[in-house]
């Protein structure tokens, strides 16, 4: 509802060391990336700024291996405040979202509006130097058989931009012509399957070409900008059409600026 993606509710009240309770902790499995959610009824104040960074803070200490983002949710978020979380967005993971309850033809729905999202960084890691790895450091994290899931993708990629090479990251597999990146598709592979992501933005049409076509996505990207499917050898064929489409649509889309 909050338009965060396919999250996992993690706690609800979670009682903070020498502070007070987060509203909620949400979280992504796939990515390891954690969301604390402060929700404040009517407008938002100082008061629940502070908290919601100050929880945000608390659980990245605690919890360094997962990646934080801080939630603000408000029925009101005036321009005065948005002013100020907008300062905090430059250094923080900061997302800021207004929900409000509406009568629509006589039915309650609940709206939740995003005023203000991640601030969008540079790529990943295409200048991390000294994170390179190869075929085998990913073999032993996830398997031959994830791993083969990306020699495969790599031929359809070719068949569309021809001199395309995986290169081997600490974080994922990408790719590069002429030893320069160009990652408009990722991987990451895992012991079952491996994580095919698309840089491609997000639009009702590609969305639902996924979604018709059956193929087992996750939650859109909104930090990177990727679409992902979770996929094995045998997907491959099964959704070569609608791979080589992804592929066409990703290598259009110019890389975000860093």
């Amino acid at each position: 509802m909050l338009g965060l993606g396919d999250l996992i509710v993690k706690d609800v009240e979670r009682r903070q060391p020498r502070a007070g309770r987060l509203d909620l902790l949400l979280s992504d499995p796939e990515t390891l990336t954690r969301y604390e959610v402060e929700i404040q009824l009517g407008a938002t104040d100082e008061a629940h700024i502070i908290r919601t960074i100050e929880y945000w803070d608390i659980e990245k200490t605690r919890y360094p291996r997962y990646e934080h983002v801080a939630v603000l949710v408000a029925e009101d978020i005036t321009s005065r405040f948005l002013n100020v979380i907008s300062l905090f967005n430059k250094a923080i993971p900061l997302i800021a979202i207004q929900l409000r309850a509406l009568d629509v033809g006589g039915v309650l729905t609940i709206n939740a509006t995003t005023v203000l999202d991640l601030a969008r960084p540079g790529t990943e890691d295409e200048d991390d130097a000294g994170q390179a790895t190869d075929r085998g450091y990913w073999v032993s994290r996830g398997s031959e058989a994830s791993v083969a899931v990306a020699d495969r993708v790599l031929g359809l990629v070719n068949e569309i931009t021809p001199g395309m090479v995986l290169k081997y990251n600490k974080h994922y597999i990408g790719l590069a012509r002429d030893g320069i990146v160009d990652n408009f598709v990722e991987f990451r592979p895992r012991r079952e399957h491996a994580i095919v992501q698309f840089r491609i933005p997000r639009s009702d049409e590609v969305s639902a070409l996924i979604n018709d076509s059956g193929a087992d996505d996750l939650a859109y990207d909104k930090r990177w900008g990727y679409y992902r499917l979770r996929m094995t050898t045998k997907d491959i064929d099964v959704h070569r059409e609608l791979l080589l489409d992804l592929i066409r649509r990703a290598s259009r889309t110019p890389p975000t600026d860093e």
